[in-house]
């Protein structure tokens, strides 16, 4: 059984009760908000959430609205319930900073099986602090703080932003597979024309360009991605 507390925010009263029912049965403490808005009161509150699922079609504030907003404060993980085929919104959820997403239907298996992993990633993060500080350049990682700073700021990443620097700086100089990535860091394989990785590595690039010209993460056209041994 697992102590996890999760929030769902889904205006789908006859859903949320079902799904409620599933995951009590999986061990987890599940609060339900059935509107944006009360949804980014919970999950901003003094509340601990292990992990947030997040419909993207709500009353007062979408999930785009919520996530976004969400953001600004907090890095708690979040799973992105789309539209079955909408990629738009996949690819929206990921930039804006979702950890991860599903598409509506999806089995319960599947559902279980993505927050198994989140939640054991986020588990897993105390036991960063006995692994050392990497640098490399201008950018330094710290497992024990999950701090990364870059030319000396301070990014502010998501637990999985985190998670994918830390992989491709370990590995530095070498080819780390989209697959890779994705099984070590989301805890699941790679589907086809998933691009959930790609949107990870793009949101890294963004904020480490913000302080720093330098060509960190290079993309290898139908492999994968190399962190640049750095220069100085």
């Amino acid at each position: 059984m697992t102590d996890k507390h999760l929030l769902l925010i889904d205006d789908d009263i006859e859903y949320t009760q079902l799904l409620s029912e599933y995951l009590s049965v999986q061990g987890y403490t599940l609060d339900i908000a059935n509107d944006g808005e009360l949804g980014l009161n919970m999950a901003t509150s003094a509340t601990h959430y292990d992990l947030i699922l997040l419909d993207v079609m709500l009353p007062k504030l979408d999930g785009f609205e919520v996530l976004k907003r969400l953001r600004t404060s907090h890095l708690t993980p979040v799973l992105m319930l789309t539209a079955k085929g909408d990629d738009y919104d996949k690819i929206l959820g990921l930039e804006i900073g979702a950890d991860d997403y599903l598409a509506k239907p999806f089995n319960h298996r599947e559902l279980s099986a993505r927050i198994k992993a989140l939640v054991r990633r986020m588990a897993m993060l105390p036991t960063n602090s006995t692994q050392q500080n990497l640098k490399l350049g201008d950018v330094e990682l710290s497992p024990s703080t999950q701090q990364v700073t870059c030319a000396d700021h301070p990014l502010e990443l998501t637990g999985t932003e985190f998670s994918v620097l830390q992989l491709l700086m370990i590995n530095h100089g070498k080819l780390v597979t989209k697959n890779d990535i994705s099984e070590k860091v989301l805890g699941r394989k790679l589907a086809a024309f998933d691009r959930s990785i790609d949107m990870h590595v793009s949101n890294l690039r963004k904020k480490l360009s913000t302080y720093s010209q330098e060509e960190k993460i290079k993309t290898l056209r139908g492999a994968g991605y190399q962190y640049l041994v750095a220069t100085c």
